[in-house]
Parts: C-alpha cells; sequence; structure tokens
C-alpha cells in the first residue's frame, strides 16, 4: 500500500508542458506543487584546535555527536542558516570563515552546505536540540559515536585543508556519490 497524497482529491500526477519530471497538478487550476530538495547549512567551528561538537537531544540519532547543522529557513542564505544552527544547537556565536562542501544525499533529497567557521571566545552550552556541547580536541573526536556519515567527510574534509585560504569546495567523498 503506497503513503496517502498530501494534495486534495483534484490533483494528478502528469509531467506538465516544458518539464520532463511527474509532478503533482492541480486538474482544476493547473497549479504544479513542485517538491524539492531540503537545504541543510551547518559549520565545522573551530576554537584555537578544537572542535565544537554537539551531542543530538533529538532523532534522528539522538545521543550522537555532530556539527551544529540543520534545516534552512525560508528566505534564509546558507551562511545565515549555518550561524542560525551554531547558535540555536549551541548558543555559539560564529563567524564564517569560507564554504568547505556541498553534499548531496539522494535517498532522502537533501543537499548539505558546510562552512568553515570560528568562535572567536569559548562561549557556548547546549541548545534546545541538545543534550551537551564540547570543545573537542581532534584525537578525542568519538569518531564511533558520530551521528552521520557528512559528519564523518566534513570533518575530515576540513583537515584536508586546515590553513589553507584558497581551495575547491568538496562534494561527497569517492563511494559516496549515489547516497
Amino acid at each position: 500500500m503506497s503513503a496517502p497524497s498530501p494534495y486534495p482529491a483534484n490533483f494528478g500526477q502528469k509531467i506538465p508542458a516544458g518539464d520532463d519530471h511527474e509532478r503533482a497538478v492541480c486538474e482544476d487550476c493547473g497549479f504544479i506543487a513542485y517538491e524539492n530538495p531540503k537545504i541543510i547549512a551547518g559549520a565545522v567551528v573551530t576554537f584555537e584546535d578544537k572542535f565544537l561538537l554537539c551531542r543530538r537531544a533529538i532523532e534522528p540519532r539522538k545521543g550522537k555527536w555532530t556539527i551544529p547543522a540543520g534545516f534552512l529557513e525560508l528566505g534564509e542564505a546558507p551562511h545565515e542558516g549555518a550561524k542560525r544552527e551554531a547558535f540555536e544547537e549551541a548558543t555559539a556565536l560564529i563567524t564564517i570563515t569560507d564554504l568547505l562542501a556541498v553534499y548531496s544525499v539522494r535517498r532522502i533529497s537533501q543537499v548539505h552546505m558546510m562552512y568553515r567557521a570560528t568562535l572567536a571566545k569559548p562561549k557556548f552550552s547546549a541548545g534546545i536540540e541538545s543534550e551537551e556541547v564540547v570543545l573537542f580536541a581532534w584525537d578525542d573526536i568519538p569518531w564511533d559515536e558520530l551521528a552521520f556519515p557528512s559528519v564523518h567527510w566534513v570533518l575530515n574534509h576540513f583537515r584536508e585543508v586546515e590553513g589553507q585560504k584558497s581551495f575547491v569546495p568538496f562534494t561527497n567523498p569517492a563511494g559516496w556519490e549515489h547516497v
């Protein structure tokens, strides 16, 4: 049995003129309900030689560690979303340095835009979505307790370009192009 449609009964699935994807279209007025990927914005936040990680207080992956990141809001630029998420999850006021990576997670229709960022002072605390927030030295990062593959990717990509001022943003690592 398939999931019920989120659209009213007068919506049908068809390929609109000039399009190449099947969409939900209103049979009365022709309105096309586009469904597009969700954007995740986040940042690898550092203070001196340590990395800010948040232990998730919510599902998915409650209790696991992640960088501050989350869904972009309507009308928000990705770098603004990364700053907002750092404040919401870690009460951290961060400065965005540059774009580090853009990952595609196709199976859940997400695009992750990850930045490098710094904390001016080690001032932070757990926000509503975090159980705790910690600054970890590289060797102390709880690698086996990270919430998502993209957290592994972005931390390692950060390390690859640490200290570099200019680089091409990373994409999915080899073997993970079609996750």
